[in-house]
């Protein structure tokens, strides 16, 4: 039989005959949870054949493809072993959380813990058989049959919708399902997890991230933040628009303005309930707004002054930028350079200073920083705290209690911003919040900095660290969430970015990315921008506004 020489990422070679598998192969390389390989930055499913010499890379639960193999794989695991021990129920898997998933099981029974102990004991067990997660490549005319003999008609409709000559299934055990991505090879890969029974039917399900190193993280529950996604759910569900299918009807039919009406009329709504839940308290005087990338900050923040000064509020904003220590007194991180985004990069002392100044009714001048000299400076402008007054502070520490901590928290009112769209794509898959995040930034950065998609995904990686240590672990002290999300938006996004992703060559780093998306994007039916509201959070992001 012919040998094949393949050289391994740690520039190791190995000889194999043609014909053996990439699942055979890593099993000589030193790394967990291998979920597929690289060749040339494409990612390739281990079930793949070796014909020809070639220098490769395997990944796991660390790369950014290799993780949505992964999370794809455990729903699967999850699925199969909840029709296994319960065939009368099903599992939706609903939302993103931080650090995980939130899956809904219906059908005819609640769930105790003793039940989930049950299903957890049939996925261990299907683990260690690591049965082989088989790939069937089938016609649409074949899914969408499949589909609708077993009634999941959303499922149906999105084959539909996208042109491709060819729909990939999967099968585990009996079942089929398909999770827009490539599998794992087998479920033995598939063995870091845990479940977190919330009541109700309702399941986290928590898995390594990017950034765990493998581990599975510790979960931090967020009830505020399934609320606010669990409010969306429903008046989709009202509305009769769970799926993408749904949304692509109303496209179709040419009613998508109204429901872009409804859209940005809900979201003023939201913005007007908390203004009001402000105004009724005449302790407050700080609002701190915080948020991950891309979650409409400045929009939002904006929206909540129009709406005060609408009262008679007069609305003065606050920048942290300005509380930066000066440069040389600057934290440096273990890289040596300036660690800009670490709460000790701000002066806090000064900053509480200011504010309590202002509460015991000084008139103060407000810094500005000059990032050329890295030194604060002051205008001879002041501001003063009157009754009417309520300052507005927007940053990236402004949930942390640390951040005000000689401030009386009768005076501070803390919001946190997230886009969680509501929207599903089916039973089993979600639209991501993450995933509509980079495409704002994406499209944003392209538009206001010139960047291409390779320098923003780039970026990402570093602002989603910077998210994970000083924003996630603080959102349990917000006072309210506002979700920013609208759910026919992603329609609008594709216009823009989907030039920007198909430009993205193989020479990338992020290529796999970028197909991932596009990908993504081949279910929605495009928008025109001349839709959205001049004012509404879109623009933000697309641009068009009156003062753009």
């Amino acid at each position: 039989m012919e040998k094949v020489k393949i050289i391994f990422q740690d520039d190791t070679i190995h000889e194999y005959e043609k014909g053996t598998t990439y699942y055979e192969m890593s099993k000589d390389f030193a790394m967990d949870n291998i979920m597929g390989y690289k060749v040339n930055n494409e990612v390739f499913s281990l079930d793949n054949k070796v014909s020809t010499d070639k220098k490769i890379e395997f990944i796991n639960t660390n790369d950014l493809i290799g993780n949505k193999i992964y999370k794809a794989g455990l729903k699967f695991l999850f699925e199969v072993a909840l029709v296994e021990t319960f065939p009368t129920l099903e599992i939706s898997y609903e939302h993103s959380v931080p650090r995980g998933m939130l899956g809904v099981v219906k059908g005819d029974k609640i769930l105790t813990q003793d039940d989930l102990s049950k299903i957890k004991d049939k996925m261990a067990q299907i683990v260690n058989e690591n049965a082989r997660i088989e790939k069937l490549n089938v016609s649409p005319k074949e899914a969408i049959k499949y589909y609708l003999k077993n009634n999941e008609l959303e499922k149906a409709s999105n084959v539909q919708s996208v042109s491709d000559k060819m729909v990939t299934l999967y099968k585990l055990h009996n079942k089929l399902n398909y999770f827009y991505s490539i599998m794992p090879y087998s479920t033995g890969s598939i063995n870091k997890y845990e479940l977190v029974y919330l009541g109700k039917n309702r399941i986290i399900f928590i898995f390594p991230s990017v950034r765990s190193n493998g581990s599975v993280p510790e979960y931090v529950h967020y009830d505020n933040i399934i609320n606010s996604f669990l409010d969306g759910k429903k008046w989709l569900d009202n509305l009769k628009m769970p799926y993408i299918s749904d949304l692509n009807k109303t496209i179709g039919n040419g009613r998508i303005k109204d429901f872009i009406r409804s859209n940005e009329l809900i979201f003023s709504l939201n913005i007007a309930k908390v203004v009001d839940n402000i105004i009724s308290n005449h302790d407050i005087k700080f609002i701190l707004v915080a948020g991950p990338s891309s979650s409409g900050k400045t929009t939002t923040t904006a929206r909540i002054a129009s709406y005060l000064e609408a009262l008679g509020y007069n609305t003065i904003k606050i920048s942290l930028d300005d509380y930066f220590v000066d440069r040389d007194n600057n934290p440096i991180d273990e890289d040596g350079k300036y660690d800009f985004e670490c709460l000790e990069a701000i002066d806090v002392k000064t900053f509480n200073d200011d504010l309590n100044r202002l509460l015991n009714g000084e008139e103060i001048a407000l810094p500005v920083y000059n990032f050329v000299t890295g030194k604060r400076e002051y205008s001879k402008n002041t501001v003063k705290l009157q009754d009417n007054t309520i300052f507005l502070i927007e940053g990236l520490h402004a949930l942390n209690d640390d951040l005000t901590i000689n401030v009386e928290n009768k005076h501070k009112y803390k919001i946190y911003l997230s886009p969680f769209i509501p929207l599903n794509i089916d039973e089993h898959n979600y639209v991501s919040t993450l995933d509509l995040r980079l495409l704002r930034r994406i499209v944003r950065d392209n538009r206001t900095r010139g960047y291409d998609v390779f320098k923003t995904i780039d970026n990402w990686q570093r602002v989603r660290n910077g998210e994970e240590k000083y924003i996630f672990p603080y959102i349990h002290q917000a006072d309210v969430i506002i979700n920013t999300a609208l759910t026919y938006e992603i329609g609008v996004l594709k216009v823009y970015v989907e030039p920007l992703l198909l430009s993205v060559g193989v020479d990338s780093n992020y290529y796999e990315e970028a197909r991932r998306l596009i990908d993504f994007l081949k279910q929605f039916f495009p928008i025109p921008g001349e839709y959205v509201n001049d004012d509404s959070i879109l623009r933000e992001f697309i641009g068009g506004k009156y003062n753009d």
